[in-house]
């Protein structure tokens, strides 16, 4: 069972795991003065944000395993909603991809990453993790698909420690390449911000895609059996 959700999980995690604008920023700070302290509080933030998101939801979602309860009905019920505006997401970030020529835009935001404190960062990144709309909503479906797996409480304790793992990946990843070895870190994640920026659209348009059809048809599943 424990496999099982795990492996249910993956897209959503790897979903996450693919923001180009958190991993575009975590990058940024760490090219700043203050780079090992503010992207330590940023990955620190990153990561605190996908665990409460995750817990709540677990907690709200509680009994869903039971497939003849309401709460197994309302996560199916959530999963083909978020399924449709993940399509629709993807729509949109299709029709406002940078036509052939055009710069990429980014946050006016990014250019004050290397004035802020670490406090700032580490809510920065509870913010782009919990609260940015694509994150917050896979989070929760991998919550809500945790919950209908009926797990004991240790399992899901792995579980979610597995999601959040795999979806901090591109944001703990640079910061400990930074630390480990900084001169080295720099070019590669210098090549890996110019990629995202230059692709994001595309990223967010294909994630969204794949995982919109994918709960889509999950939740449709649920909700006919």
């Amino acid at each position: 069972m424990l496999g099982q959700a795990i492996g249910n999980l993956l897209p959503s995690a790897i979903g996450v795991a693919l923001s180009p604008l958190p991993i575009i920023t975590v990058i940024l700070m760490l090219g700043t003065p203050k780079g090992r302290s503010n992207g330590l509080a940023f990955a620190l933030g990153w990561v605190v944000g996908l665990v409460l998101v995750s817990v709540i939801v677990l907690l709200v979602a509680g009994g869903a395993d039971d497939p003849d309860s309401a709460s197994s009905d309302g996560v199916n019920w959530f999963q083909v909603i978020l399924g449709v505006v993940f399509l629709v997401m993807a729509l949109r970030q299709w029709r406002s991809r940078p036509r052939k020529g055009e710069q990429p835009q980014t946050p006016t935001w990014l250019a004050t990453v290397d004035r802020i404190t670490p406090v700032a960062s580490a809510g920065l990144g509870v913010l782009l993790s919990a609260l940015n709309p694509k994150n917050l909503a896979l989070t929760a479906a991998a919550a809500a698909t945790i919950a209908q797996a009926g797990l004991s409480a240790s399992d899901d304790a792995i579980a979610i420690a597995v999601f959040v793992a795999i979806a901090s990946i591109t944001i703990v990843g640079p910061v400990l390449a930074y630390l480990v070895a900084p001169e080295k870190a720099a070019g590669a994640l210098g090549h890996l911000k110019e990629f995202m920026v230059d692709n994001n659209a595309v990223i967010v348009m294909i994630v969204l895609l794949l995982l919109g059809a994918k709960l889509l048809g999950q939740g449709l599943g649920g909700v006919t059996a």
